[in-house]
């Protein structure tokens, strides 16, 4: 009984783990408190922010591709970037795995990773000039 009861908890852990994005702080700016991850905005490129705004961390994100869409990439952006104290979020280049990466995986479990890349900002709410 005890082991039916865990399976789907596991389950929903390795699900909710099939995207990790890690962040490297950029400069020896000020370090501002966490943002909750839907206060982030997210920006398809620099020309969309409006106002001035601080570059925090470059973000890269990495998931299976059989488990990971775009969707749940962004998220982990946002959740990541929140984290470093960032509002806002430029998006990168998402690549998906090679076709030769796409059949190792399938036949050995290895490659097959879905990689995004993004800067982590902090946009000034006060600011009406562009950086």
């Amino acid at each position: 009984m005890r082991i039916r009861s865990f399976v789907p908890g596991l389950m929903v852990l390795s699900v909710a783990a099939c995207v990790s994005t890690q962040a490297v702080r950029l400069g020896s700016g000020e370090i501002r408190p966490p943002v909750a991850p839907d206060k982030v905005a997210i920006y398809r490129n620099a020309d969309q922010v409006k106002g001035k705004y601080d570059e925090v961390a470059i973000l890269e994100s990495k998931g299976d591709y059989q488990m990971t869409d775009e969707e749940k990439m962004y998220k982990s952006m946002r959740e990541k970037a929140g984290k470093v104290g960032a509002n806002g979020i430029i998006l990168g280049s998402v690549e998906d795995p090679s076709t030769g990466a796409k059949v190792a995986n399938v036949l050995f479990g290895v490659g097959g990773n879905r990689k995004g890349k993004a800067i982590a900002i902090f946009v000034f709410p006060d600011s009406t000039e562009k950086k």
